[in-house]
């Protein structure tokens, strides 16, 4: 049998029928979203464990990766680098990050927290007032959220940072200098603090109540915050809806976080009772209180440049 011609027409058309319509496995090969958190021991820690992030995030084809590090400043260096696309960091990491010239977005921030944060000396001190502090050895982690809360709070009292003795420690070798005498203060937050009260009797000086705010932030990169508004959308809904179990059940949140840091619970009931929980936006109020801290440290020549925070908002700041 002699097959018959096929038109030229239709063969054209077949050809750029073909060219115009993926294969399956071109399909297949096309990159999914990728959603990459850097985590500490927190709320974060809680999220993954329920899982509901990414079944929220399944039908958008968007993947979870979870990395877990041990403070705020090493998060935002793998922002940095591009290893991570979300994280939760406290106030004053994510300026030396910024000033550092990381692509650094605010995304989300908790309520003020005064109260987490705290000079402490030993129960029979002599120091009664931050007046005292004159002079003294005062142990503090250099460029953290205390170091702005003792520079505020000795202004507040009439000194000037000038008049303290500050001795830059992270928290286990300031705990260690503390417990054996060879700070005179020590300026800590939660769950530190609140494990300094309850196994070294230590006394609380004065907290961050009327000096400073204490915020804690989601950050992400402008980057990636500009490609994926709804990915940062829905994990801002599941961490506040993490905030709002652990407000109404402030004994369970106490044990799981007691449970993720290894700390007793009563250290944990102390941190939960006095912090406030939620997530809420970046406003330009918000921002403003980042911009004091920014100031602050290049006053200090914490950092070498003057920085603008408002630079770092995400799309939608309020």
């Amino acid at each position: 049998m002699t097959s018959l011609p096929i038109p030229r027409r239709r063969l054209l058309q077949g050809a750029a029928a073909a060219i115009a319509l993926p294969s399956f496995s071109a399909l297949a090969q096309q990159p999914a979203r990728q959603f990459r958190i850097g985590k500490q021991k927190g709320l974060l820690s809680i999220l993954k464990g329920r899982g509901t992030l990414e079944k929220r995030l399944a039908p958008l084809g968007v993947s979870v990766k979870w990395t877990e590090f041990t403070a705020g400043p090493v998060q935002l260096e793998a922002l940095n680098v591009g290893s991570i696309d979300f994280g939760d960091v406290g106030e004053a990491p994510p300026i030396f990050a910024q000033a550092a010239g990381a692509p650094l977005a605010y995304v989300a921030a908790s309520p003020q927290r005064p109260q987490s944060e705290a000079v402490l000396v030993p129960r029979g001190s002599a120091i009664r007032s931050v007046a005292d502090l004159k002079g003294k050895k005062v142990a503090l982690n250099k460029g953290s959220n205390v170091h702005y809360f003792i520079v505020k709070l000795a202004e507040k009292h009439g000194l000037s940072y000038g008049d303290l003795n500050p001795v830059f420690l992270p928290p286990a070798d300031a705990r260690a200098a503390f417990e054996k005498g060879s700070v005179d203060a020590w300026v800590i937050w939660d769950p530190f603090l609140a494990a300094a009260e309850k196994s070294l009797d230590a006394r609380v000086l004065a907290d961050a109540t009327g000096v400073v705010g204490n915020r804690s932030y989601y950050f992400s990169s402008l980057g990636y915050a500009a490609r994926n508004a709804d990915v940062l959308a829905i994990a801002i809904e599941e961490l506040n809806r993490v905030d709002a179990w652990g407000n109404a059940n402030k004994d369970a949140l106490a044990a799981e976080l007691a449970a993720l840091w290894g700390l007793p619970k009563p250290v944990a009931d102390l941190t939960v009772a006095r912090a406030a929980y939620g997530t809420g936006p970046i406003t330009r109020a918000i921002l403003a209180e980042q911009q004091q801290i920014a100031d602050t440290f290049f006053e200090l020549k914490l950092i070498p440049r003057k920085i603008s925070v408002y630079e770092a908002a995400a799309a939608g700041t309020a």
